[in-house]
């Protein structure tokens, strides 16, 4: 069966050691790659997920160190949710006031316990209770005990004027099916994909626009299992919604494509191959700073403009 769902989800941050210490020591992830923006190398891009990196566990981040925080509004990601046991809201309730960290009470969302809270950056993430996920695959690298671990991404929700257009990509393009609505939110889900496989949209009407800074998302990325499967996608793109992506970009991890969505979201096609551990091995994933090869060369310049971060 083909694997659809999120592969991953890119967002902007404030302070790189400030962004490092908080997904790393307090929500227990891994660091799976320390590597820099391709774009812009003088600043970091850090992978966070589960031990092996998989497709679906990953949130990542550029972090800049003086970036002035954004504004939520509409065309844009209003929240990343997060998977853990059901037994352990009680834990992650704990360890939020524990650490300091905004939080409201946990609520019902689709008949699921969700606790939403923010990160330092005024992210909005969230943990959803799901049952049965207690023998998933779980980081103990961490502070976090392992039976209370992130088991990867639920899904995300977006904030848009109008959640039509929106879903007929996901539906058409991308895997997913309406499953189910809540007042003014559509569920869709991936199939029985587990990680990452829920996108939730959120129509607005004529809220504010959405603006780019620290502590908002700036692009979703869905799986694509090969190449061949990411063209197929593309065409369909052009051919059913006249929409055409970006050229295809070697992110040395993956291999993506981008497009703005209808409702101005910025989408990611990424290949769920190489992986992670192309570079170097699995067990000292995000142990050194990685570079591509085309920046090898300026290593010593861009390690120069860097923050220390540990």
């Amino acid at each position: 069966m083909r694997q659809n769902g999120i592969h991953h989800v890119t967002a902007i941050a404030g302070p790189a050691r400030r962004n490092l210490e908080f997904y790393t020591r307090t929500l227990g992830l891994r660091l799976v790659k320390k590597t820099v923006n391709f774009d812009d190398p003088g600043t970091y891009h850090f992978y966070y997920g589960d031990e092996a990196g998989r497709p679906g566990t990953i949130l990542t981040f550029f972090p800049w160190e003086h970036a002035a925080p954004g504004r939520l509004g509409i065309g844009e990601t209003q929240e990343t949710v997060f998977r853990v046991p059901e037994g352990s809201i009680g834990y992650w309730m704990h360890r939020l006031v524990e650490k300091g960290v905004p939080h409201e009470n946990p609520e019902r969302r689709f008949g699921e316990s969700v606790l939403a809270f923010k990160d330092p950056d005024g992210m909005r993430l969230a943990l959803v209770a799901v049952p049965g996920i207690e023998g998933e695959p779980a980081w103990s690298g961490g502070d976090v005990p392992a039976e209370h671990a992130i088991r990867g991404l639920h899904g995300v929700s977006l904030l848009l004027k109008e959640a039509v257009p929106t879903g007929a990509i996901l539906t058409d393009v991308l895997g997913f099916a309406e499953i189910a609505r809540e007042g003014s939110l559509a569920r869709f889900r991936a199939g029985d994909t587990a990680l990452g496989g829920i996108v939730d949209l959120r129509e607005a009407g004529g809220f504010l626009q959405g603006r780019p800074g620290a502590g908002t998302v700036h692009h979703v990325a869905f799986r694509a299992a090969s190449d061949a499967v990411q063209d197929e996608m593309v065409q369909k793109l052009i051919a059913h919604h006249g929409i055409r992506p970006t050229e295809q970009k070697d992110r040395n991890y993956f291999r993506s494509v981008y497009f703005r969505e209808p409702g101005g979201v910025l989408f990611e096609i990424a290949t769920d191959e190489p992986g992670f551990a192309v570079d170097e091995p699995a067990e000292r994933l995000g142990g050194a700073l990685k570079l591509p090869p085309f920046l090898e060369a300026r290593r010593a310049s861009i390690e120069a403009v860097l923050p220390e971060v540990a």
